[in-house]
Formats: C-alpha cells, sequence, structure tokens
C-alpha cells in the first residue's frame, strides 16, 4: 500500500532557493523511484518553467485544480523525467488569493483536491507544493494540505529572524486546521563553507534549532544557477554537479526519515 507524503516547500522570503529545492528534491525523489507530483502554487510558474513545461502547453493549471470541476487527469502533466509529474501554474493563480477570500472552506481547496479519486488512485509517493514566497492563503492551502513543510533558509545574515513568523503560522495551523502539520526540515541553502558568514548561520541555526536543521546542506553552485535557463533539474542538466549531488543526498536523508529507505544508504 503506498503512503502518500504530502510536503510543502515554504518560505515567505524570496530568493532562498525555494523552487529550486522544489524542482531537483522532486526530480531526485523520482530518479529513486518514488512516484512524484510537484504541485505549482506559485504564480510566478517557475517550477513548471524549471521542468521543461512552455506556458503554452499548460491547458489548464493550478488555478483549475483549486477553483474548477476539471478531472485532475487532464490537468496533471507527466514530465519527461520517468516518475515525475506536475500540476502546473501561471499567472492566472495571481487573483487566487483574492477569488479564496469569499469561499467557506477557503484555507482546504488544495487539500480537499489532492483527495480527488483520481490523485488517489495515481498512488504518488510523494507530494511536494512549491509555495508562494509569502505567507498568504495559497500557502496556508498547502500547510493545511500538508503533512510537513520544509523549510530552504538561505546562509545569510538575518537569516533566522524570518523564520520566527513562519513557525508560528505552523503552530497556528497545528491548532486550528492540520494537527499533524510538522516541520520536515530547515534546510541550509546557497551555502559556502569558505565563508565564515556562512559557517556562523549554520552554527546558529543548529544550535537554536537542532534537528531540525537538516543534514544535508546545498551549495553555492554554478551549474545549479544555469540548470533553469536549460529548463532542466540540476540532476538532468550536470549529474555530477555538487548541486546535483546535494539534492540526492536530500533525497536520501528524507527517503531515511520516512523509513522508505535503509539508513545504510544513507550519505554521510
Amino acid at each position: 500500500m503506498t503512503t502518500t507524503r504530502t510536503i510543502a516547500i515554504a518560505n515567505q522570503k524570496g530568493g532562498v532557493g525555494k523552487t529550486t529545492s522544489a524542482i531537483n528534491l522532486a526530480a531526485a525523489l523520482a530518479e529513486r523511484g518514488q512516484k512524484t507530483l510537484l504541485v505549482d502554487l506559485d504564480p510566478q510558474g517557475n517550477a513548471s518553467t524549471g521542468l521543461g513545461l512552455e506556458v503554452s502547453a499548460r491547458k489548464y493549471t493550478t488555478y483549475d485544480f483549486l477553483f474548477s470541476e476539471i478531472n485532475p487527469s487532464e490537468i496533471i502533466i507527466t514530465t519527461q523525467h520517468e516518475n515525475l509529474s506536475v500540476i502546473p501554474a501561471t499567472t492566472d493563480l495571481s487573483s487566487a488569493d483574492i477569488e479564496l477570500m469569499s469561499r467557506a472552506r477557503r484555507s482546504f481547496l488544495l487539500h480537499d483536491a489532492l483527495r480527488h479519486p483520481h490523485v488517489k488512485d495515481a498512488k504518488y509517493d510523494y507530494i511536494l507544493v512549491d509555495c508562494p514566497p509569502s505567507l498568504n492563503l495559497l500557502t496556508i492551502n498547502a500547510m493545511v494540505a500538508a503533512q510537513s513543510v520544509l523549510v530552504p533558509l538561505q546562509a545569510e545574515f538575518f537569516a533566522l529572524e524570518g523564520l520566527s513568523q513562519l513557525m508560528l503560522t505552523v503552530r497556528e495551523l497545528r491548532e486550528t486546521a492540520n494537527a499533524g502539520l510538522r516541520i520536515e526540515g530547515i534546510l541550509l541553502t546557497m551555502f559556502d563553507r569558505r565563508n565564515n558568514l556562512a559557517q556562523q548561520v549554520e552554527a546558529d541555526a543548529r544550535a537554536n534549532l537542532g534537528d531540525l536543521v537538516l543534514r544535508t546542506m546545498i551549495p553555492r553552485n554554478v551549474r545549479l544557477s544555469e540548470a533553469p535557463s536549460y529548463a532542466l533539474p540540476v540532476l538532468s542538466y550536470d549529474s555530477t554537479s555538487k548541486g546535483a549531488i546535494a539534492y540526492r543526498n536530500l533525497a536520501t536523508e528524507l527517503l531515511v526519515k520516512h523509513s522508505k529507505l535503509q539508513p545504510e544508504g544513507a550519505a554521510q
């Protein structure tokens, strides 16, 4: 029996590697044989673009998934990468927050949509949700629908300050809408071991947040930056790059954590 794990990838601060992490973690899980669905919930649609989907190919989008009666079979797109599908986004999603305000179950639309028989019958191992860079109603929808929240955190000055509001939101949702919600982990991104400040951010994060900080850290890597312009995950663009290796390690760390892989397979 397939147990689907739904993870919201969220940080209200932009430019922290959120979408990069969504694309490449999804690709790395798919590479490990995990049937994965990436839900692009960011109106910028960068996760969709990064997986090779032209805007013209996005006939139906996350907007339709949330607000229409269209069968998800017409919305979900199978990508060129084995085991990896996507619900794409376009700027149509920009108006979603306003429309959600008038809905009775405005925080539960994604939760309900992901329980459509077609989605359940697909038996995904993982559903990853790339959230917009803000704590708006779309992000709340993702957190209500998810079992956990993965938080990319750029290794820079003031990095930890923005976390408090996100953690508070998670705590409030646990009390009101999703009792099982937890923090999947804090993922340090754009990490440069040669940089004393980055090392200090890591030390502070681990001192303050303990085991919530994942062992895997995503390095600053030129190949990671280049891959989106070729509409490819870094695992396909340059399989041996430090960025690709890091996201494979992240996938392995999560698979071990979720008891889908024996610890012996974990990267050191």
